[in-house]
């Protein structure tokens, strides 16, 4: 008995230094993202700790993360998510039950979770365009965002059209699949 207690004490020891080390490495800059799309510091703080609430449970499961850090980022993201569908879910409830009950449309000021749907969607995005190779992105922002032709674009940069338009085609995919979860969310 004495041996399984000894063990189990080792195990908890190896958590807490995993815990601890994941914290130091990576906590900063995961309260942050976390801040930057939630502004209520409580809730930011909230999904931090349920963050690695996660970890541990991930790691007394023994669950292999290959990559620590965007998977703590991934977690976020999805408990971000994860409370904006609730609050979606029960502004959906509360407009039925004004639309019941005859009184007017909630004004904009008292639609929070637009804004924050915008917040988390400027956010999004502005991320996943970073994450792109700078060939990319650029591509991408002066055809899409800045609404230059490809033709244009080759006599600004010298690439060939083909290229420009290989270029989009990867950065589209990319941003296809990177934002694939969050539109997802908002259906």
């Amino acid at each position: 008995m004495g041996t399984a207690i000894a063990m189990a004490t080792g195990v908890r020891l190896k958590r807490d230094e995993a815990l601890t080390a994941a914290v130091e490495i990576h906590g900063e800059r995961l309260l942050s993202v976390i801040q930057r799309r939630v502004r209520d510091r409580a809730e930011a703080d909230d999904i931090y700790q349920e963050v690695f609430e996660e970890f541990v449970e991930a790691y007394d499961l023994g669950v292999v993360i290959e990559t620590l850090g965007a998977w703590l980022a991934r977690v976020a993201q999805n408990k971000i998510l994860d409370r904006f569908r609730r609050r979606k879910t029960r502004k959906a409830h509360r407009d039925a039950v004004v639309a019941e009950a005859g009184s007017a449309e909630p004004t904009s000021a008292e639609r929070p979770d637009e804004d924050l749907t915008r917040r988390l969607l400027r956010s999004e995005i502005a991320e996943a365009l970073d994450m792109l190779p700078k060939e990319q992105r650029e591509v991408f922002v002066k055809h899409e965002l800045e609404g230059k032709s490809f033709e244009e674009i080759a006599r600004e940069t010298g690439v060939k059209v083909n290229t420009l338009l290989s270029r989009k085609r990867y950065a589209v995919n990319f941003l296809r699949e990177h934002l694939k979860e969050i539109y997802d969310g908002l259906e």
